[in-house]
């Protein structure tokens, strides 16, 4: 229980409006997009960075925990808070302060909606690469914390490819501003990229800087069948070795095309094994010649059809189906855990036969889809969460796919973080030398350990 002088300081701070206390206030923010729940003891929705540094000063007074979020969509339960805990929602810090078109710079406070800057940019021509599943919810904070990525990374890469500059409220309230609209910035440690991927444990994202690229002139999409699966991951290679390096290039297994279709009825074929699903962008004419190219590669990799759109809409219609996963996944049990490893693209097949074989060991449906040109699998683990001995085999499984693609030389993550969901098998993919590192790195820029205790690294 916060002390009511606390209290009181904090709404002198942000104002009385803006400090929730009452339980049914806090209810909605005591989960993320993971099935973990934690009620804290207080919410705070700071509107400027000043109020984002007076707040955390009195809580490094108070020693008082504090959970940093934006729209609470992350799947690593990196937002969810600790007890007796501070939430500070960024979400009132949602302006785009600049778009610098002769630089190709746009700068936005940490709670601006990625979906919204997108659409900003493009209105002048501009283009914003990264788009996670989330844009239309998540937070450029949220994404940085997290350096989220999506669809078309193979091509653009992720958040912190993108992010130049940041303003960061440190553990003792002082604002740090690091990086800038410079292209090229080698002086002293790269501190942007310390704070990209730190899931708020750090400091406190509150504003960035990130570049943009000139807007695309066309894109082109096609839809590949694969009757086996082994074939439609070997297909992934083959179409960069042609040449063709896609904006996405997608996958869907068998299960999940089922989910798919029992929800849309798009009349996608249920007698196969795979799906890939590819976009080319860029210019009218490599755009188009890059999309032929690929449905030809797809063809003779064992393909039984392919289907290039001939339209936007066309275009839409192929894309309808990824779009529609998650909700999908939904219909077929009351709870999914959404996982997200990363192996090298020559392993997607061993890893999605290791993935097949696990749903198998523990009795449980596990549906396959994600970003099969950089490697990047979410497999998803679908059960009812009132069933206790079948959380403990998702428990099992989990634990199973992790060390498959630890083994396979892949990773624990490629997006959604570690948050305390996978901070169990953090040593396991990393070493434990690497883990001193980090809780070295977390001593010196958090000495009380206030910043999201207990994620990435256990409390200490």
């Amino acid at each position: 229980m916060v002390k009511d002088r606390i209290v009181d300081e904090l709404r002198g701070i942000v104002g009385p409006d803006y400090v929730l206390t009452d339980p049914v206030d806090l209810v909605c923010y005591a989960f993320d997009g993971t099935f973990e729940e934690c009620r804290p003891a207080l919410v705070v929705l700071p509107a400027n960075t000043a109020e984002v540094s007076a707040v955390v000063q009195v809580a490094a007074c108070e020693r008082l925990p504090i959970v940093a979020r934006g729209m609470g969509s992350g799947l690593a339960a990196a937002t969810v808070p600790t007890p007796e805990s501070m939430v500070l929602s960024l979400t009132r810090m949602n302006h785009i302060l600049e778009i610098d078109q002769e630089n190709m710079m746009a700068t936005a406070e940490a709670g601006v909606i990625t979906g919204d800057l997108q659409a900003a940019v493009e209105k002048v021509g501009l283009f914003y690469p990264p788009d996670p599943s989330s844009l239309k919810q998540s937070t450029l904070g949220g994404n940085a914390a997290c350096d989220a990525g999506g669809p078309r990374c193979l091509k653009y890469g992720v958040t912190g490819d993108y992010v130049m500059g940041l303003e960061v409220v440190l553990a003792d309230g002082q604002v740090l501003r690091t990086g800038g609209k410079s292209v090229k910035n080698v002086t002293g440690y790269d501190l942007v990229h310390l704070f990209i991927g730190s899931e708020g444990t750090l400091g406190i994202i509150t504003e960035l800087t990130v570049r943009l690229i000139p807007m695309p002139q066309a894109k082109r999409t096609a839809l590949a069948v694969f009757p086996r699966l082994e074939d439609a991951s070997k297909a992934v290679n083959q179409i960069l070795l042609a040449g063709v390096l896609p904006a996405t290039l997608e996958l869907m297994d068998d299960t999940t095309i089922a989910c798919v279709e029992d929800y849309l009825h798009l009349d996608l074929p249920l007698d196969v094994e795979a799906i890939l699903l590819i976009e080319t962008d860029g210019e009218e004419s490599s755009a188009q010649r890059e999309i032929e190219v690929a449905a030809r590669v797809c063809g003779e990799s064992g393909a039984r059809e392919v289907r290039v759109a001939r339209t936007a809409k066309e275009s839409d219609d192929l894309w309808r189906g990824r779009r529609a996963v998650s909700p999908a996944l939904g219909r077929r049990r009351p709870n999914k855990l959404g996982e997200d490893i990363v192996v090298p693209r020559s392993q997607i097949p061993a890893m999605i036969r290791r993935i097949k074989e696990i749903a198998q060991t523990h009795d449980l449906p596990i549906v396959v889809f994600g970003h099969a040109g950089d490697g990047n699998l979410h497999p998803n683990i679908l059960f009812d969460r009132r069933d206790v001995a079948e959380v403990h085999r998702v428990e099992a499984a989990t634990a199973d796919i992790f060390r498959a693609a630890v083994e396979l030389g892949g990773t624990l993550t490629g997006e959604h973080g570690i948050g305390t969901l996978k901070r169990p098998f953090l040593e396991m993919a990393v070493g434990s030398l690497a883990i001193q590192v980090m809780k070295e790195i977390k001593r010196a820029l958090d000495p009380r350990g206030i910043l999201n205790p207990g994620k990435i690294l256990a409390s200490t």
